[in-house]
């Protein structure tokens, strides 16, 4: 089959390449996925699981990507609650190959059946960017109607769905980003948006919960607006600050076949909807991971078509 493969560390990016790879092999609770459209995050070319396994042992040539839809093409021993010929969408492994290849071993429990109404190239835009948002807001903040939330990063991939989240779960949303976000943050639903190149962050002031996904000294002025008793959650390093009076989190974002049930249900009620921005073929993937302009939402790569 061909994927992307990773070779060298070191070289990061530069060490990209299409290949050619032997079918994976179903272990115990595993499917096999022909993948039809897979989703990546241009910073796992420096996650320890894109190099090691679990075990620590070198692993590469390794396949990049984590998102996938597609249809289960072969069951592993003891695999159960899915079917050969199923649509399902989800998240695999992070040392483990991904999803930027014709076909991918996933761990059964990582997918979640696709409606037939909901794209391919829709569904590998939701797992990490839907469950990341709806972890932070609802499992580590706890978000509740009528509090106030602060998401950084609102047009990008995870801070567009944390807003619609938000937003339909009752919330004050302020959305951040460039100038050129402040529209779409607000057609997504935020109540208002702070440019954080021309407009004070402090100016904000205090809010429930503060969603960060940019870090560095974004992260660290924020702990400062998060209220007495409040939250801050970050994705985008270790916490090293505090607020005052409140809690700071950091988390990865964890597979949950409930939840992407529940994110792909709002899909098709046209409650949530994911940007996407270019839809590439794999043999352009390559080129996909150091783009040469920023691109407005979330590149899919369609490897094979619906």
């Amino acid at each position: 089959m061909q994927a992307i493969t990773v070779q060298d560390r070191e070289a990061g990016a530069g060490s990209l390449a299409l290949a050619e790879l032997p079918h994976p092999h179903a272990a115990e609770n595993d499917v096999i996925v022909k993948v039809h459209a897979a989703g990546f995050t241009p910073g796992e070319l420096d996650w320890p699981g894109t190099w090691t396994d679990r075990a620590g042992r070198d692993r590469t040539p390794s396949v990049p990507g984590h998102e996938l839809s597609g249809v289960v093409t072969e069951l592993g021993y003891g695999t159960t609650g899915l079917t050969i010929g199923q649509r399902v969408y989800g998240l695999t492994d992070w040392a483990r190959n991904g999803t930027l290849a014709e076909y991918t071993a996933v761990e059964a429990r990582n997918l979640a059946p696709l409606p037939a109404d909901v794209d391919h190239v829709t569904a590998a835009a939701l797992p990490i960017s839907g469950l990341t948002a709806w972890q932070a807001l609802f499992d580590h903040a706890d978000l509740q109607t009528g509090q106030s939330v602060l998401i950084h990063g609102a047009a990008g991939g995870v801070g567009s769905i944390a807003v619609q989240l938000a937003r339909a779960a009752g919330a004050q949303v302020i959305g951040t980003g460039r100038a050129d976000d402040r529209d779409t943050a607000l057609g997504l639903g935020a109540h208002a948006f702070v440019d954080l190149q021309a407009e004070k962050l402090e100016d904000i002031g205090p809010v429930d919960v503060v969603f960060d996904v940019i870090g560095g000294e974004i992260l660290e002025r924020s702990t400062a607006l998060v209220r007495p008793g409040g939250t801050l959650v970050t994705i985008a390093e270790p916490v090293t600050v505090h607020p005052r009076d409140g809690r700071a989190v950091f988390f990865v974002v964890e597979p949950d076949r409930v939840r992407l049930g529940d994110l792909a249900q709002r899909v098709r009620d046209g409650r949530l909807k994911p940007i996407i921005g270019a839809v590439r073929p794999l043999t352009e993937a390559v080129a996909a991971f150091t783009p040469d302009k920023r691109t407005h939402g979330k590149t899919i790569i369609r490897v094979a078509e619906d």
